[in-house]
């Protein structure tokens, strides 16, 4: 019966494991979160950050129309993905919308500024670079602060206030009585948060070099659209390891990047075999891990605000950087699921 709906028939082992994964990690993450043993809750806390960062990137496929055969299955899985990870509060048609923004016009198509607002507000800006100083995503945190309270903040959503309300009606209340009752519980759930915040803002950061533009909510000028070889010549494959290749199943081999954008309908679990064709499985064409680690490290407070220079590195010259895992690059809050 499943084999009938999925777009490929292999996709009901992959997709399957990882649904799967998803939900009963969410389950039993949150389950071991009650435990009186803090070994159990440790174990638990790190099983519940990856289950969350699994359905962050399922959502990802599902935007895709990779799992199913059918957009509207997609959209319900995502849907539900959505609210594993917390990403519900604004639409899964949103995000959809902004990720293929970003594959059609080769740029990272915005509505909000951060680095114009952190110029008018200089002391957030000094409280957030403080924060992440200590590892705290305070800029993932801001970027999510406005994700809650997207038809508020966002003036083209206003439309969304009635089902924006109810999931923090919905989500708030859960979070706020099991916060009075366990707040234990409340608090490792935050550090689970942070660590799936922390996952997924690592796999992007050295991505990509495209600048930013603010024409989400217009048909600007996408000055590479359609440019497939300047799109691949500015995105940079981050895998966890060449040498082992399903470590990178932790992150659905979201680090395969330069396959994923040479070819977005390809499923994940068929991205290392693209990639091999691609690249020959060549060291020299993806960022270490070990570079990207040190640059993540390096960079953690001046990447919050980081506008690009005339010298700033580009292209080849952008890899050949991350390689020495030095210099200034890497970004923040490109996340798929912030959708403005």
């Amino acid at each position: 019966m499943f084999a009938a709906v999925l777009k490929e028939s292999e996709g009901l082992r992959w997709y399957g494991l990882a649904v799967l994964y998803a939900v009963s990690g969410y389950a039993l993450g949150i389950a071991g979160l009650f435990s009186p043993s803090w070994w159990v809750n440790a174990a638990a806390t790190l099983l519940l950050a990856h289950a969350m960062t699994i359905a962050a990137y399922l959502i990802h496929e599902c935007g895709h129309n990779l799992v199913f055969k059918r957009q509207r299955d997609n959209t319900r899985l995502g849907r539900i993905m959505s609210w594993i990870c917390g990403a519900a509060y604004g639409t899964y048609e949103d995000m959809r919308y902004k990720h293929f923004r970003h594959h059609v016009d080769n740029d990272d198509v915005v509505w909000f500024e951060y680095e114009e607002w952190f110029e008018k507000h200089p002391l957030a800006l000094r409280v957030t670079r403080f924060l992440e100083f200590f590892y705290i995503p305070a800029h993932d945190l801001i970027m999510h602060f406005i994700m809650v309270f997207t038809s508020f903040i966002i003036p083209e959503r206003r439309d969304q206030r009635v089902r924006n309300v109810t999931v923090i009606l919905i989500r708030g209340g859960i979070f706020v009585a099991v916060a009075i009752l366990f707040p234990k519980v409340a608090v490792l759930y935050v550090v689970a948060y942070l660590l799936m915040m922390h996952v997924l803002r690592f796999m992007d950061a050295l991505q990509h070099d495209y600048p930013y533009n603010a024409t989400l909510f217009e048909i600007g000028n996408a000055p590479h659209k359609g440019d497939s070889e300047w799109e691949q010549e500015h995105t940079f494959s981050v895998p966890i390891s060449l040498d082992y290749p399903k470590l990178n199943l932790l992150t659905l081999n979201f680090g395969y990047h330069n396959a994923h954008h040479y070819n977005m309908n390809v499923p994940f679990y068929r991205l290392p075999e693209l990639h091999e064709e691609l690249t020959g499985n060549d060291p020299a064409r993806v960022i270490p891990f070990a570079c990207q680690l040190r640059l993540y490290h390096r960079n953690r407070v001046p990447r919050v605000c980081n506008p690009q220079p005339e010298n700033y590195p580009k292209g080849a010259d952008y890899l050949a950087t991350a390689q020495t895992g030095r210099g200034p690059i890497g970004g923040n809050a490109a996340s798929f699921l912030t959708s403005f």
